[in-house]
């Protein structure tokens, strides 16, 4: 059952069992005044994460639900299995690698309520970043041309941190590429963005699951594909029921 004060916490993780806990401390320290659910996307995961979670649910204040993945399927679709799972109206997405800030995701929250219904989304944008200098460039290529092409109205579509409205982000299509695209694909639905600077961390542990050139490659082909969704679809108008008397 969808709750409206509830916020539900989507983080999608392979092998972060070392990222975790620390990951969810900071959470709790962040929202404790709020109320919220943490849905963890265990997408294949190899090493100790199914008995990390199973602890640290057992110890914390907020429902720590655990959705498993037989074997991988990559970060959208495990943010897809997320947010169909989810009982809040309002769902934030973070990274599991520790590279977010869980501070800002009240910040986030509050700038999409007080945005008004014609805003879908609120974006991180990084400032700061801590990967390697050829990652840096290859992102910041990366930016450029996406926003070039959709005009999407984020320098920094890749951050995980993102805020939508639940019943928004269950319309969009998911296909393994689509969290580099939520805020193009949120205009499509006829919505707006809303954008905040962001402070970018190192990684705590382990090493990261997504390689520069595979990346590129994937991400050409899938903005390809949502421009022509674009091309395709007209602006989607908002949809009111009307109640004559």
């Amino acid at each position: 059952m969808m709750t409206a004060a509830m916020i539900s916490i989507v983080i999608p993780c392979k092998n972060e069992a070392d990222n975790i806990p620390p990951l969810l401390d900071e959470i709790e320290q962040h929202l404790r005044d709020r109320q919220i659910e943490v849905i963890v996307v265990n997408d294949g995961s190899s090493d100790d994460t199914a008995e990390v979670l199973s602890r640290e649910a057992a110890k914390r204040p907020f429902a720590v639900r655990h959705i498993r993945h037989q074997f991988s399927v990559g970060q959208s679709l495990s943010l897809r299995s997320g947010v169909l799972a989810a009982h809040g109206a309002i769902i934030a997405t973070i990274d599991g690698d520790g590279q977010n800030d869980p501070q800002y995701i009240g910040p986030l929250v509050d700038a999409l309520l007080k945005a008004g219904p014609a805003i879908g989304i609120a974006c991180g944008q990084r400032i700061k970043r801590k990967d390697t200098k050829l990652k840096q460039l290859s992102s910041r290529f990366a930016n450029w041309l996406r926003g070039s092409i959709l005009n999407d109205k984020t320098r920094d579509s890749g951050c995980g941190l993102k805020v939508v409205h639940a019943d928004i982000f269950r319309r969009l299509p998911f296909f393994n590429g689509t969290h580099r695209f939520l805020p193009a694909l949120v205009i499509q639905e006829g919505f707006d963005v809303v954008a905040m600077d962001v402070l970018d961390r190192p990684r705590r542990f382990g090493t990261s699951n997504y390689g520069i050139l595979d990346r590129g490659l994937r991400g050409a082909l899938d903005l390809f594909g949502v421009w022509w969704l674009k091309l395709r679809r007209n602006k989607m108008p908002i949809a009111e029921e009307v109640h004559d008397g």
